[in-house]
């Protein structure tokens, strides 16, 4: 557990964080910071229909920028949907990016960015962790869920509609010039959305402390994010107007992000991706579903991580072994709580698992799962989720 003095890591953390209640306001202070001032604003239609779209496009009017705004993201954003964007970034000769939504506006803007700065058409080439070189127009972040941590991590998380399978931009010159959380925003977030990606949070934070990369800083903001999102989730889920529940969950949200993207995510994201990839289900929902049992899956392995997360979360033990244990149980208990949908539910092909098992086994994170898993564990896991 503990770091040896010959242990080494680098730490790049380029995005301004402004954050709290009604920081949106800052926005257009933000957007003159960052030298725009013509702006593409990339967002989903169900951020437009709920109203939080206008609130940004407003400011951006009484500031007097020139804008427009793309709506046509897809959930699980897809490689056409950014190369449409850029192609509007392009008609605007837009020099400022802002993202609004969840992670898939805000994953989809990152793509945006590396097609602009790379002056390309197709994402397909800047995929992995080396192919984006070149540093984007500014880019703002706005979230309106607390789930995925998108807006300051480095990566952009695209399918390849091609090939059927989601692909990974991961890059610094990927990373928002500056995030403006608001926890305000995410009070009409509806109770299933807030409980998936809550656990999808969660997530995060707990791969992020176990993956077999992982580093001090980020370990400091997964048990942080760990302590705020088993607090609050609970309370975000069933009074949902609760300012400061939801502002502990933006905020375990940010640190978790913080935390996986400075070591990896593992075994759970290797499944959802692959469930995203090919029957294009919501990737918190899966990530949310599979948690408990990756970890279970991988208890004997990392013992000591996971009683650190059992502290965390709150709880006491006497033992590594019995902490674990602990952590696990507290997990699949509050998936209950907050009523997540099971992997059945989701109606699934069986006759699907050995690709779903190959998926997952290829993907990029599989080797930082603290256990090793080889197509055949995946394919029982499948099997055995699908049949609990």
């Amino acid at each position: 557990m503990d770091y040896k003095c010959t242990s080494s890591f680098e730490f790049t953390f380029p995005t301004k964080v402004v954050y709290g209640c009604s920081a949106l306001r800052e926005l257009p202070e933000e957007v003159r910071a960052a030298g725009g001032s013509r702006i593409l604003v990339i967002t989903d239609p169900g951020i437009v229909g709920a109203g939080i779209a206008g609130k940004v496009t407003d400011l951006l009017d009484r500031e007097g920028f020139a804008y427009v705004v793309f709506d046509g993201v897809e959930a699980n954003p897809k490689d056409v949907n950014a190369e449409a964007a850029a192609k509007a970034a392009r008609e605007l000769d837009a020099d400022c990016l802002i993202a609004v939504g969840g992670g898939s506006p805000i994953d989809c803007a990152k793509a945006v960015g590396v097609l602009l700065a790379h002056n390309a058409e197709k994402i397909k080439p800047y995929e992995g962790k080396t192919a984006a070189t070149l540093q984007g127009p500014p880019l703002l972040t706005i979230p309106t869920t607390s789930g995925t941590g998108s807006e300051i991590t480095f990566s952009s998380v695209i399918t390849d509609t091609e090939n059927m399978y989601k692909m990974t931009v991961k890059s610094p010159f990927t990373a928002a010039t500056t995030a403006v959380c608001d926890p305000e925003l995410t009070l009409s977030v509806p109770p299933q959305v807030t409980a998936a990606t809550g656990v999808d949070a969660l997530t995060h934070a707990i791969e992020g402390f176990t993956a077999v990369n992982s580093e001090p800083i980020g370990d400091a903001t997964a048990l942080y994010a760990v302590e705020l999102i088993c607090g609050s989730l609970v309370k975000a889920v069933n009074e949902g107007s609760d300012l400061e529940a939801r502002s502990n969950m933006l905020m375990g949200s940010m640190l978790a992000g913080i935390s996986f993207s400075h070591s990896d995510v593992a075994s759970v994201h290797c499944i959802a991706e692959a469930l995203g990839s090919l029957y294009d289900l919501p990737h918190g929902t899966c990530n949310a579903i599979f948690l408990p049992y990756v970890m279970e899956y991988n208890m004997d392995y990392c013992q000591g991580r996971y009683a650190r997360v059992a502290t965390a979360m709150g709880l006491s033990w006497e033992t590594e072994e019995e902490g674990a244990k602990k952590a696990v149980d507290y997990v699949k208990q509050l998936t209950k709580d907050v009523a997540l949908p099971t992997f059945a539910s989701l109606d699934p092909d069986p006759e699907d698992f050995p690709r779903l098992a190959e998926m997952a086994f290829q993907n990029g994170s599989n080797d930082s799962n603290p256990r090793p898993m080889t197509k055949e564990d995946y394919l029982v896991l499948l099997q055995n989720v699908y049949s609990a």
